[in-house]
């Protein structure tokens, strides 16, 4: 099979979707017969060729998030006035890509965190796009991550909840990951995107270095496009369940994929980060605005 993945130069998120159909159909006659599990292979087979033909999203489809075993060791619903910077910093403050960071569109109202994007004449770094980033002072290895919230809208710009170790590009440091990774638990990058279907998803993805010998090259593995519910304008939750083995990610409590990739888990611990992107080329008229709106950002851990 693999060969056949490589003929076709199939992405890994590609070939996890061949392979998806296989476990589904497999789970079909395993534990009773249901018109759900047809349905769900149907679906499944549908998605794939589209997936493979057309590199289109897949409906998360694995395993319910299971929570036994775990306590809650961080959770901020937002329901202050003002951001609590006793546990969150501002990151990164200063030019990024096309614009810059800064903690004047960061606020808390209405029990959200609101991060927004917008070109300003008198930023405090000059004209320009702006837009922010933050971080927990305390770092986690292992554990459950968590965040609800609603996407910007308009494109360029996208959200991103995400864990970065400190040296996760360094080929000598990260290892493969193990010495640290970074981990996409989601990005929204297809605010703009034509198709319907692919504007509703967003992508999970790892990067680390020292997965071969090559210390220029950033290793990465997108595991895939997957959609979400009406994720601009509706409250969605995005996951990831890091454990010693591997790496579970979760759209609305369901399992989207698992990985080590690239050596294997990190044993580093690692920062929690909650962002809106700025992006390397901005097109939008400058009144054009966004907003990033978090319900919550839970961790559990055991």
């Amino acid at each position: 099979m693999q060969k056949i993945f490589e003929f076709l130069h199939l992405a890994w998120r590609q070939q996890d979707a061949v392979y998806r159909v296989g476990r589904l159909f497999s789970a079909l006659f395993s534990g009773g017969f249901s018109f759900k599990k047809l349905v769900a292979v149907a679906v499944a087979f549908a998605e794939m060729f589209g997936c493979v033909l057309f590199d289109l999203p897949l409906t998360p489809s694995g395993q319910e998030l299971n929570l036994d075993g775990y306590s809650l060791v961080f959770f901020d619903d937002f329901e202050g006035e003002a951001l609590n910077t006793d546990v969150w910093y501002h990151r990164g403050q200063g030019p990024r890509r096309n614009g810059a960071n800064c903690e004047s569109q960061v606020k808390v109202e209405d029990g959200n965190l609101v991060i927004t994007c917008e070109y300003l004449e008198d930023g405090a770094y000059g004209a320009g796009w702006y837009a922010a980033a933050i971080s927990l002072f305390e770092t986690y290895n292992r554990g459950y991550f968590e965040i609800r919230c609603k996407c910007n809208d308009g494109g360029e710009f996208w959200s991103a909840f995400w864990i970065q170790a400190d040296h996760p590009y360094d080929h000598e440091l990260s290892k493969g990951g193990v010495g640290g990774a970074e981990l996409d638990i989601f990005e929204a990058p297809y605010g703009n995107a034509s198709n319907p279907s692919l504007r509703n998803s967003v992508t999970q993805t790892i990067h680390c270095n020292g997965g071969d010998d090559d210390p220029d090259r950033l290793d990465s593995r997108m595991l895939g496009v997957f959609r979400g519910n009406n994720i601009y304008d509706e409250y969605n939750t995005y996951g990831l369940e890091w454990t010693e083995d591997e790496y579970i990610f979760y759209i609305n409590g369901v399992e989207t994929a698992r990985s080590s990739f690239s050596k294997g888990v990190s044993q580093e611990n690692e920062h929690v980060i909650v962002s809106l992107e700025i992006p390397d080329e901005i097109t939008h008229e400058k009144d054009f605005t966004s907003q990033f709106i978090v319900d919550y950002v839970k961790i559990y851990q055991k």
